[in-house]
């Protein structure tokens, strides 16, 4: 209301900066100036920090221009008896303001905002500054910035998209303010990437919305964004209780009513919001000043002469061959930008004494030397310097070398390598270090080379016995199979061989004998086999030995020389130079040393377990190396992390977790292919700065090791708790439900997902965690905060696959949300066949196994049967109402576990489906493969069958059994062709067998029938989709998927729909991988992937349907007339 509105702009007018007149200013001036990337921004005060000049105007380009017009105005405003007497400059173009116009100081930007809020709140705990095009967070704590967060992603969420909207509506930015501030009812228009919003304000504006109402929604929408996206909040709380708001969008009344109704708190938002890091430079200027001292700052006659030319060329220093932007200023002097290290600037590094372990760990990497021509008897192997070689190249070098091959490596990377093989990359949001492979292969082709040899590699040799588990990341393990089937043209025309075998690198008895089968067209035998893979297996664990010996002695370094250095924690390829973008050379230049994570993390004795599941190596050691920095005061860490990275959603939070409890600031910096590393420099420099405050505030690490305690669901609770059941597959958990009952459990399956429980699970969820991870986690944290439920009487349930995709670590995101959520005392049940956590509580037996298999063969049997009879049936909805006749005898079955009453019922029921009365008509049939969750959950896949029926095909999604009989057919791989065990082979045998048992009279009903297809054996499966995967991609669906879409091609489903999660892993391999080679031998599929996630726009979704459709339609048509052709 009026009132309410009155108070508070009576509040925000209260926080207003004391002001001057500069006309009258007697004495020395501070002048501040904040070179943004758009603007210019410059600040005067006096002694006493009276504000007495401001300056706030766009660059057009040409930022020297627009810093000369500020400086002369100053000039011709100040009297006589004033003069500047400091001038310090941040911002984008700090370096250039400051080299062209002489100024005194530069400070990071960071500081500078710091320092202009502390003056308007002292104590301040909460910087939030959101700008047109950019968005800053600190948080300050012991009087330093602790934590720093920038939309390094993209700039979607900032200001600049409300002024862009309101200009769609004809409407100047102020007024749109104006209204949102007076919306009665704030449209939601949640917190999906502002890019994609467009549609939901569009359908909005159908459903008959007022502009005003839109407007508060689009403000909320920029809260929520910033809050929850970037930096991640989980509640308010966290956001401290002296906050501060600034930038340019917060002068949008609108925009600062929405985060104090999302936080429930009060913020200020000083009159200055637009020109604080300009203000916050004056008052360094101010504190920096000596009595006496004036300004270094190009004087008032030196600004007419002022001149300045801008040139570009390429650094020869490195070959990183890095674009240099020149400026040469009319004094002689020059400013150089690009350049990633101090070479480009024409200086020799004046850091070269300080160790870089990055720098040192490549050179050992790189350093063997190939066996000359004349010597290598068996001639040339090539290898990709890429991914996982990075880990395993002194392994494979001295194999092949002891084998009397030359070892022929690639080329170091670069933009240029990248480019080359951009057309034959199968998905365009894989991690740049796996695009990076293809420009890799493709050069060893160039270059010549017959022969290329890249393993895929599922386990890494175990390195620390305590860690749970030895994946490599699903990507990193199984790329080689992506290369092998779309990048197959290029090795046939030029005869090149390309051996991509998965070895079990884990075991070296298994690994001789897997290496002489893929050697032995190379007449080696198994004796030389075993020679040169102990002599490998000795070096790379010399090489490993020589890492640590260097991190110690760097260690050593800075202790005598009283220097800090920074734990550069990443993954074994982020040592590529153009992966990294010179960041260890950015630390170097700032006077600290880098250390990697893998040569000091044999120095931590962490506390296990750690909240996650520690199931990957490389990832292992970040853990370890985080621990190991709160045992030092000298050191911090700072964790590299590529865009796309699904495994770091886990990764980054653990890290965090370890080095706040030890008192540790944390620093994480987004990759990709992009080499504009300025957010990079300022989030490096603010380290630095907030290392020194802490320094000189005494402020001490604190290490106290405690391992993660999860709560137990004990026997006694299984009595008294309710288990709380997300939803996947709601046709087969309709009927599992009663199984779980049935066992003595409390079992409550939760129905359906909305919009909004997706939100509450961006909230609490590491935004780059899989789709599947926000729909499951974010059910069940909106289902807990109902009120339906006694929280000390409730326990959750979640599926824990124990493989190498990060869905096994969905437990482990969902105990740090209830942590998050002050419901710690929740138990989370892991339902594990691999039995990866022990609750006495819960088990699975024989009971309870049967009634798993019996409800999720009913499922199966209604998904084929109502799929089938839907789309045609005579009377509408005759098919689901058969279904559900039959759901009280089911209920029963799934109860009693009776396999007599089961084989009875399949049959009546198929029977009654035979029966039912159809329409004969021809429609397109369309599978539906994908990532299991998003494959069977409507509300995950936004209703994909329902979108097909109504386009006028049949959906046809294959059996949920099927991925578990996947699961226990993958062992007989392992035991054959890799280090699996040869009792967990037969023991899987024997599982596959009492599944088919239990499926047999299910097969024979739908084999007798009229209409329907039983599902096929799954070794047939397998055998299949070997011809093009090989069954080592055993991460989320790996083979079976493209088994499943073979097997739906061969049957007459030709158009198929592959649903994945944006981003999911085994899915850039398994998924979009494969789709060339299935094309090449299918011609006539037709096959379309669509990406699913919270940012996803539903209109893109149902276009890419409904042109597959369209396709469908139009082949479906052909046929028919061909085969009317034929008959004629």
């Amino acid at each position: 209301d009026e009132e309410e509105y009155r108070l508070f702009r009576q509040r925000h007018d209260n926080a207003k900066i004391a002001r001057g007149d500069i006309s009258k200013a007697e004495g020395p001036l501070f002048l501040g100036i904040d070179a943004g990337s758009t603007t210019t921004k410059g600040a005067v005060i006096d002694r006493d920090k009276k504000l007495l000049y401001s300056f706030y105007k766009g660059n057009e380009g040409n930022p020297l221009a627009t810093t000369r017009e500020m400086l002369k105005e100053i000039y011709s405003l100040i009297p006589e008896n004033t003069y500047i007497a400091n001038t310090t400059v941040t911002g984008y173009g700090e370096g250039l303001i400051k080299a062209g116009f002489n100024a005194d100081y530069g400070i990071i930007e960071t500081m500078a905002h710091y320092k202009a809020a502390e003056q308007f709140l002292p104590g301040v705990d909460f910087i939030l500054d959101i700008g047109g095009q950019d968005m800053k967070c600190m948080r300050i704590k012991d009087h330093a910035i602790y934590s720093i967060m920038l939309n390094e992603a993209c700039s979607s969420g900032c200001g600049s998209f409300i002024e862009t909207y309101a200009k769609s509506v004809d409407m100047p930015v102020e007024e749109f303010a104006k209204i949102g501030i007076q919306a009665k009812n704030p449209v939601d228009l949640g917190t999906r990437c502002t890019v994609f919003m467009n549609s939901m304000v569009k359908q909005a504006q159908k459903e008959g919305a007022d502009i005003s109402d839109i407007a508060a929604g689009l403000s909320y929408s920029v809260i929520k964004n910033a809050l929850y996206k970037v930096i991640k909040l989980r509640n308010p709380d966290e956001a401290g209780e002296k906050i501060v708001v600034q930038g340019g969008t917060f002068l949008n009344e609108s925009v600062l009513r929405a985060i104090e109704k999302v936080l429930g708190k009060n913020v200020v938002r000083p009159d200055i919001a637009g020109i604080m890091g300009a203000y916050g430079c004056a008052l360094n200027s101010m504190s920096e000043w000596e009595d006496g001292h004036v300004s270094t700052l190009t004087a008032a006659d030196g600004l007419d002469a002022f001149k300045a030319d801008t040139s570009n060329s390429r650094c020869k220093g490195c070959e990183n061959n890095c674009m240099l932007t020149i400026t040469r200023f009319g004094d002689g002097k020059r400013y150089i930008t690009g350049n990633r290290c101090e070479k480009g600037e024409g200086k020799t590094d004046t850091h070269s004494d300080l160790p870089d372990l990055y720098e040192y760990k490549f050179n050992r990497l790189f350093e063997y030397e190939p066996l000359d021509e004349d010597k290598a008897y068996r001639g040339h192997v090539a290898i990709p310097r890429v991914l996982n070689i990075y880990e395993n190249y002194p392994f494979w070098f001295t194999f092949f070398t002891k084998l009397g091959f030359r070892v022929v490596l690639s080329p170091n990377s670069s933009k240029e390598i990248y480019e080359k093989g951009i057309d034959t990359i199968s998905s365009d949001t894989a991690c740049y270090p796996a695009k990076m492979v293809h420009g890799h292969i493709r050069t060893l082709v160039e270059m010549g080379e017959k022969w290329i040899f890249y393993p895929c590699i599922n386990y890494e040799y175990v390195e620390d016995p305590k860690a749970q588990n030895h994946y490599n990341c699903p990507v990193v393990a199984t790329y080689p199979e992506v290369i092998a089937n779309n990048m197959n043209e290029l090795f046939d025309a030029f005869g090149v061989t390309f051996t991509h075998p998965f070895v079990p690198y884990d075991n070296d008895k298994r690994l001789v004998r897997r290496m002489t089968e893929i050697l032995e067209d190379k007449g080696i035998s198994h004796e030389e086999i075993k020679k040169a893979v102990e002599a490998a297996r000795a070096e790379e664990l010399a090489f490993k030995k020589d890492i640590q010996k260097a991190g110690e002695e760097a260690l050593r370094y800075i202790q005598e020389h009283g220097k800090k250095a920074i734990i550069l924690a990443g993954r074994p390829y982020h040592l590529d130079k153009e992966i990294n973008h010179g960041i260890n050379k950015m630390i170097t230049s700032l006077d600290m040393a880098v250390l990697s994570e893998d040569s000091v993390c044999h120095l931590s004795d962490l506390a296990r377990p750690v909240r996650v599941l520690d199931q990957w190596t490389y990832h292992s050691r970040l853990y370890k190396a985080a621990d190991f920095a709160g045992t030092r005061d000298d050191i911090e860490m700072v964790q590299l992390n590529s865009f796309g990275c699904g495994v770091d959603a886990v990764t980054t939070d653990q890290v965090e977790e370890i080095l706040e409890h030890n008192n540790k600031l944390y620093t994480v910096l987004k990759i990709d292919e992009g080499t504009n590393m300025g957010a990079a420099k300022i989030r490096l420099r603010s380290l630095k700065a907030a290392m020194d405050e802490r320094e000189k505030n005494g402020v001490k690490p604190v290490h106290d090791p405690k391992p993660f305690k999860r709560r137990v669901f004990t026997k006694k609770m299984r009595d008294e708790y309710t288990i709380i059941v997300p939803q996947m597959a709601p046709i087969h958990f309709h009927y599992l439900e009663e199984g779980l009952k049935a066992c003595g459990y409390k079992a409550v399956l939760m129905s359906s997902v909305d919009k909004k429980a997706i939100d509450e699970g961006l909230k609490y969820i590491n935004n780059d965690a899989c789709y599947p991870t926000l729909v499951t986690l974010g059910q069940m944290i909106s289902t807990l905060k109902s009120g339906k439920y006694d929280l000390n009487k409730t326990a959750l349930i979640m599926s824990q696959t124990g493989g190498g995709c990060r869905a096994s670590n969905y437990i482990a995101l969902l105990r740090k949300a209830l942590k998050d959520l002050g419901m710690e005392q929740i138990p989370v049940i892991s339902f594990s066949m691999a039995g990866l956590e022990s609750n006495p509580g819960f088990r699975l037996n024989l009971k309870m196994g049967k009634r798993v298999i019996i409800g999720a063969l009913y499922g199966d049997l209604f998904q084929r049967l109502l799929y089938a009879t839907r789309p045609y049936e005579k009377v509408k909805g005759s098919a689901e109402a058969l279904m559900k006749k039959y759901d009280q005898e089911i209920f029963q079955n799934c109860r009693d576990g009776k396999f007599s009453t089961f084989r009875k019922l399949v049959k009546r029921i198929v029977d009654d489906y035979d029966a039912l009365p159809l329409n004969d008509v021809k429609k397109p049939r369309v599978g539906v493969v994908g990532e299991i969750l998003v494959k069977y959950h409507p509300d995950a896949n936004n209703n994909i069958v329902d979108i097909i029926e109504k386009e006028g095909g049949e959906a046809v999604v294959l059996d949920l059994v099927d991925f578990f009989l996947y699961g226990m057919y993958s062992k007989k791989f392992n035991y054959e062709k890799l280090s699996g065990s040869w009792l967990t082979y037969k023991i899987n045998q024997i599982a596959i067998k009492v599944v088919e048992w239990c499926r047999k009279p299910m097969r024979k009903a739908l084999r007798e029938s009229k209409r329907f297809q039983e599902p096929a054996y799954i070794e047939n499966t397998a055998k299949e989709a070997s011809q093009i995967a090989s069954m080592g991609n055993q991460c989320g669906e790996g083979w079976l998927l493209t088994g499943e879409m073979i097997e739906l091609i061969k049957d007459g489903a030709t158009n198929i729909a592959c649903l994945q999660p944006f981003a999911c892993l085994p899915n850039h391999v398994i998924g979009k991988g494969m789709m060339k080679a299935l094309r090449e031998r299918f011609p006539k599929a037709n096959i379309v992937a669509i990406d699913y996630d919270p940012g996803a726009s539903d209109t893109n979704q149902l276009n890419r349907i409904k042109l597959m459709m369209s396709a469908a339609h139009r082949n479906m048509e052909a046929e028919i007339k061909a085969d009317e052709q034929k008959g004629a």
